[in-house]
């Protein structure tokens, strides 16, 4: 016999009458066991829909929650029990679809191929028009939501449903988009906005809204570069050919120019690996944790604890690396001048040691950067250890521009100069202790 806790929850479905979708995908022989569900039955109906499942109330209390936020507030739009079955079963299919997709095109080209075949028959576009990604949402005509499918490619956002015998099918260039943005409203709990040609378009119901975003913004940003400078854009930038972009590219391509940005570090510097770990801060004795990330030419560290604690250490500053406690995954980075960097509790520390020890044999000169200056040229930190620390609470995430080098709210320049240069620091100029 449920208890009454499941026959309360059961109940309470059935007494709503919603038709709402999926959260999670599971396999049949999950579904067959599974004590907890969330069913639908529309009144004139005696079809039971399972809607989700759980191995436990606290489970299914999650996906309900989710359900009463992202879709139950969507089904008043409609007039009959015959429009929510047939939305919300086109909306469970493009959840499924797109779980699947999730790993992506490399995992599963069949599916990738598909879906390419797909947008090509849909919108006829030129062959030489190449898909990036695709994903499972709505498309809001005024009040009533449209299930189906949005396609980004290299030059174009298309967007296909057919529900009812009513067919939509969006074809809009990058170039024609005048504004993107996230929105909320009563109505919609997360949804993109987009203007084209002066009119506002929504999608909602993205199971990863988030990541969707982000290609759209990179999508139309290299589409604004390529219109007016397509010489820079076509000569230097890494997805000038519309063939590697792909939905990987654009990932990876967003990680490197945060790194650079957040760091100020040249162009051709990429993010290699990151690792989490602690540093040692002489001036304040105190360990700081964040993460260590590692390019061509720089090792960095950002903290992610509050002490707004960042460093940057050119590669052909290091002359060796340590490991002298195995126990604590420690590691002691050696540089020029007799300093040194200690890290603790770093993972997979020993990978990190054989990556420094390899770079440091191949990494350029302070040279290497003098024709894409990003420090003025009066600043000679640059080519030894820069390392900041500021009062500042927010962390790396939430505000990337108070941290750049040369905008720290408070670095005491002479303790600087006594860790890192102490054979300079009792020529220290008084203006710079200031």
């Amino acid at each position: 016999m449920p208890s009454n806790a499941v026959l309360w929850f059961f109940l309470v479905i059935i007494a709503l009458g919603l038709l709402v979708g999926t959260l999670d995908t599971v396999l049949d022989s999950t579904a067959k066991v599974a004590p907890f569900r969330i069913l639908h039955q529309t009144p004139d109906s005696q079809v039971y829909w399972t809607i989700a499942c759980g191995a436990n109330l606290e489970e299914i209390s999650q996906h309900w929650d989710w359900l009463q936020k992202n879709v139950i507030r969507t089904l008043s739009v409609f007039d009959s029990g015959e429009d929510i079955t047939s939305f919300v079963q086109g909306k469970i299919r493009g959840l499924i679809a797109e779980e699947g997709t999730s790993a992506g095109d490399e995992e599963d080209p069949e599916r990738f191929r598909e879906a390419v075949l797909r947008f090509e028959r849909l919108f006829g576009l030129p062959q030489r028009e190449k898909l990036v990604t695709y994903f499972s949402c709505s498309y809001w005509r005024g009040r009533v939501p449209n299930q189906g499918w949005i396609y980004l490619s290299t030059n174009f956002l298309c967007f296909y449903s057919y529900m009812l015998g009513n067919e939509v099918k969006l074809v809009f260039p990058w170039d024609e988009v005048s504004r993107l943005e996230r929105t909320s409203s009563v109505l919609l709990a997360e949804s993109i906005r987009i203007r084209v040609r002066g009119e506002d378009h929504f999608f909602s119901m993205l199971l990863r809204l988030q990541q969707t975003f982000l290609i759209m913004q990179q999508l139309a940003d290299y589409a604004i570069v390529r219109f007016f400078d397509k010489e820079t854009f076509h000569a230097e930038h890494p997805l000038a050919d519309p063939l590697h972009i792909s939905q990987r590219a654009l990932e990876v391509h967003a990680r490197n120019q945060a790194f650079r940005v957040f760091f100020r570090l040249p162009m051709e510097e990429n993010l290699c690996e990151v690792y989490e770990s602690f540093l040692w801060v002489p001036f304040s004795h105190v360990n700081t944790l964040g993460k260590i990330c590692v390019s061509e030419n720089y090792l960095c560290f950002a903290s992610q604890d509050g002490s707004r604690c960042h460093l940057i250490v050119p590669l052909w500053e290091v002359f060796s690396v340590e490991v002298p406690d195995r126990c604590t995954r420690a590691l002691t980075v050696c540089l020029r001048g007799k300093r040194a960097l200690r890290f603790s509790e770093v993972r997979d520390f020993e990978r990190l040691a054989a990556t420094i020890r390899r770079k440091c044999g191949t990494a350029g000169s302070p040279q290497h950067c003098a024709s894409n200056p990003v420090i003025p040229p009066n600043s000679s930190t640059y080519s030894r250890v820069i390392l900041l620390c500021s009062s500042n609470k927010h962390g790396l995430k939430h505000d990337e521009e108070g941290v750049m080098v040369g905008q720290s709210q408070a670095v005491s320049t002479e303790a600087l100069m006594n860790v890192f240069h102490p054979h300079d620091a009792e020529n220290l100029d008084p203006k710079m202790v200031q």
